[in-house]
């Protein structure tokens, strides 16, 4: 029995050690154990590689906008860990935490005595998420990001009303494969027979395994380009303005806040899920609604402006599809900025292909490394990058503060990689803009 917040979070940690282990058994397990908290619950998957947690952002948005209660599971955090389970983008209490923990750390032990093996900390995170929306908190949706993959992943024993699947990219190949193809199977995983699914995959490699798994199933695919379009984008100092084409509407001019072309994708695939789900008996959505959730809607660490003077802008691009969106937007915006790029990331990424890009945008590119067990050396990254004007750097706070204090009019600090370095480095650059500069 845990008695403290402290304690229960360094117990979740621990489970860390277990690494990543696909498959179902074990939540399987845990869920007939406490009486299948997941049947109990509506539920919208929404898998892919890039975009899982902006969609979500958007759908719940416009859901909340609606008048409905939402919770949310997403990973990983930026600035707090019960972000992870949110309801209408509240992260839960501390206290709830440690009830939480103490509901599933004696299922835990348990399950590590039989053939099964304990619970990695996804897992726990998971199921705790479960009992909390069935029995503890109960909303009137919740929407589940995958954490890995799909088919094996720790959500994938829900059966939701609505399932999305962002984009799929080469990343995590050492688990999911070196194909579009492979890739593409595990995250079509999530789809369910009879249940509507909304995708912006393009890759016509990927697109075809993800229909062929639809068609067995019965159901029915809409696709980004062919089924719903995105026309007449305009760009915005403070985000992105649209016009979504479908079959059953057209939404002129859709506003929304978050910044980059590939944003108005995943606003996209949220509005026709919403519009999915409001075929649902148990929900109705307005076109008010619809405008007021995507123009609100925010989600941390993506292309976020810290601050206007100096400019300092964060993004969690953490694979080579999220450096290509991140480049785009950069090269569009900012063509005759200094741009000087802060990088950190995880050893177990495509490297060569993200710093490569990096090279060809940046004026000056510094490498660091953070505390983190996957983390990569500063040091390797900066031998993998081409770049003229290359740094690495020891402490990254105290090389971040250095260039704050030295950044020119005309000149752009980008902070960028791992999600688990943003969600670092966020707080301290906020603090530390907060009390030195700064025109926010």
């Amino acid at each position: 029995m845990f008695t403290t917040y402290s304690e229960a979070l360094d117990w979740i940690h621990g489970r860390l050690r277990l690494g990543i282990k696909p498959g179902l058994a074990r939540m399987e397990w845990m869920m007939e154990r406490l009486g299948h908290p997941e049947r109990k619950i509506k539920t919208v998957h929404i898998g892919g590689t890039n975009g899982k947690g902006s969609t979500v952002t958007y759908l719940r948005c416009i859901l909340e906008a609606a008048g409905y209660s939402v919770g949310t599971f997403t990973s990983p955090y930026i600035e707090q860990f019960n972000e992870r389970i949110s309801v209408n983008g509240k992260p839960i209490r501390d206290k709830e935490i440690l009830e939480l923990t103490n509901v599933i750390s004696p299922l835990a032990d348990e399950l590590e005595e039989t053939e099964l093996g304990g619970p990695t900390e996804f897992e726990v995170i998971t199921a705790m998420s479960f009992y909390y929306f069935a029995n503890v908190n109960q909303v009137d949706i919740v929407l589940y990001e995958v954490g890995l993959g799909g088919r094996f992943d720790s959500t994938n024993i829900i059966h939701p009303i609505t399932s999305v699947i962002t984009n799929i990219g080469l990343d995590h190949t050492n688990i999911l494969g070196h194909t579009y193809e492979e890739i593409a199977f595990e995250k079509a995983g999530i789809i369910k027979a009879g249940v509507p699914t909304f995708t912006a995959v393009k890759n016509e490699n990927a697109i075809k395994v993800i229909k062929e798994q639809a068609e067995k199933k019965h159901a029915p695919l809409y696709r980004l380009n062919q089924d719903f379009t995105i026309i007449s984008h305009s760009p915005q100092e403070n985000g992105e303005v649209f016009t979504l084409q479908s079959a059953e509407q057209t939404l002129e001019q859709l506003e929304i806040s978050m910044i980059g072309q590939h944003q108005t994708e995943n606003a996209a695939l949220a509005v026709m899920a919403a519009q999915s789900i409001n075929h649902d008996g148990d929900f109705s959505i307005s076109e008010h609604a619809i405008r007021t959730g995507v123009k609100t809607a925010y989600w941390p660490g993506r292309f976020e402006i810290l601050s206007k003077s100096p400019l300092v802008i964060i993004d969690g691009a953490h694979n080579d599809e999220g450096i290509s969106a991140l480049v785009q937007e950069l090269s569009n915006r900012y063509p005759n900025n200094t741009i000087h790029i802060v990088f950190a990331a995880l050893k177990d990424k495509k490297l060569d292909q993200m710093i490569a890009q990096l090279d060809q945008i940046a004026d000056e590119l510094s490498f660091v490394s953070f505390d983190f067990p996957r983390a990569a050396e500063a040091s390797d990254l900066y031998s993998i990058s081409h770049s003229k004007n290359k740094v690495m750097a020891d402490k990254w706070e105290t090389h971040l503060a250095k260039i704050i204090q030295t950044i020119g009019k005309n000149q752009i600090l980008v902070v960028t990689g791992s999600l688990y370095f943003i969600s670092e480095a966020k707080p301290y650059l906020s603090e530390f803009l907060k009390n030195n500069v700064i025109s926010l």
